[in-house]
C-alpha cells in the first residue's frame, strides 16, 4: 500500500548546491521539530511529515516504513537536479533513514539517524499504543511524551517549545498515529549498504546511546529542537563531506 507524503522546504531554495531531507518522530510536526536548526544548516532542507501529523494528510489505509521510504525516493529523486543528497530523520524518520540505508541506487548519498534504531520498541508495545490511542485518542500521549522526549530540565528551560511541540501532538489525528505504531511494529532494518551515522541524546530513553557514533550532550529524544546548533553542526559536517569527499591512494 502507497502513502503519500506532505513536504515543506524549511531552508534555502532549489537553486542552492545541495539538498538535505529531514524527517520526523512520531507525534510530531516536521516544521517545529526541525526549522531552527535546518535554517542553521545552510543549502536547501526540505522536511516531510507523517500523515496526520502536522501538514500531512491523514490516512485510514496501513502503511509500512519501507512506503514512506518509496515514496521519499520517489519525490527526492524529482527534486535533486543532479545535486548531492543527504538524509537525516529523527524516531521514526530515522527508522526510514534506516531503511533507506539499507538499499542499494537512489538520490541518498548518506543517512543519518536520530534517535533511532534498527528495531525500536517491541511489536507489543506498538500494537498496545496503537489501542490505545485508537480508544482515547491522542492527547493520552501528552504526559508520557514529555517524560521521554525531553532531556530534564528542557521543558522549564523552553517551555514554549516544549509546549508547542505537545500541543501539535494532542492536535495528531488518532487513527493515523495508530497506523504509524504499527509500520514500527513491523519493521526491522536490514545491513546499511550506505555510508550511515547515529547521533543520539545522552538522555534518550528511547534508544540506548551506546548505539551512537555520537552521543549528543545534554539532550533526550528530539535533539534537533533540544540543542539545534549541535546538530546542524554534526549535519554541516556531513554535507561538507559529501561535497568534498575524502579520497584515499
Amino acid at each position: 500500500m502507497g502513502v503519500e507524503l506532505s513536504l515543506t522546504r524549511l531552508a534555502g531554495s532549489d537553486s542552492s548546491d545541495r539538498l538535505l531531507v529531514v524527517g520526523p518522530s512520531l507525534g510530531t510536526s516536521v516544521a517545529m521539530l526541525w526549522r531552527t536548526c535546518a535554517q542553521t544548516i545552510g543549502g536547501e532542507v526540505i522536511g516531510w511529515d507523517l500523515p496526520g501529523h502536522g501538514a500531512g494528510s491523514s490516512t485510514t489505509e496501513p502503511f509500512t516504513v519501507q512506503d514512506i521510504a518509496d515514496e521519499l525516493t520517489n519525490r527526492t529523486n524529482a527534486l535533486a537536479n543532479g545535486r548531492p543528497v543527504a538524509y537525516a530523520g529523527v524516531s521514526f524518520g530515522g527508522a526510514v533513514g534506516f531503511e533507506l540505508a539499507s538499499r542499494h541506487g537512489g538520490p541518498f548519498d548518506v543517512i543519518v539517524c536520530i534517535g533511532a534504531a534498527k528495531r525500536i520498541g517491541t511489536p507489543e508495545m506498538w500494537h498496545e499504543r496503537a489501542a490505545v490511542v485508537r480508544r482515547l485518542g491522542t492527547p493520552v500521549m501528552v504526559e508520557g511524551s514529555a517524560q521521554r522526549w525531553f532531556a530534564p530540565g528542557f521543558v522549564a528551560r523552553e517551555p514554549q517549545t516544549a509546549g508547542g511541540l505537545l500541543r501539535a501532538l494532542a492536535d495528531t489525528e488518532r487513527e493515523s498515529y495508530a497506523l504509524v505504531c504499527e509500520a514500527l511494529a513491523g519493521f526491522e532494518a536490514g545491513v546499511s549498504v550506505k555510508p550511515t551515522k547515529v547521533l543520539v541524546g545522552e538522555h534518550d530513553v528511547v534508544v540506548s546511546p551506546e548505539s551512537a557514533d555520537r552521543v549528543l550532550r545534554g539532550c533526550g529524544h528530539l535533539p534537533p529542537v533540544e540543542d539545534p546548533v549541535a546538530v546542524a553542526g554534526v549535519l554541516a559536517e556531513v554535507l561538507e563531506e559529501m561535497r568534498c569527499p575524502t579520497t584515499t591512494a
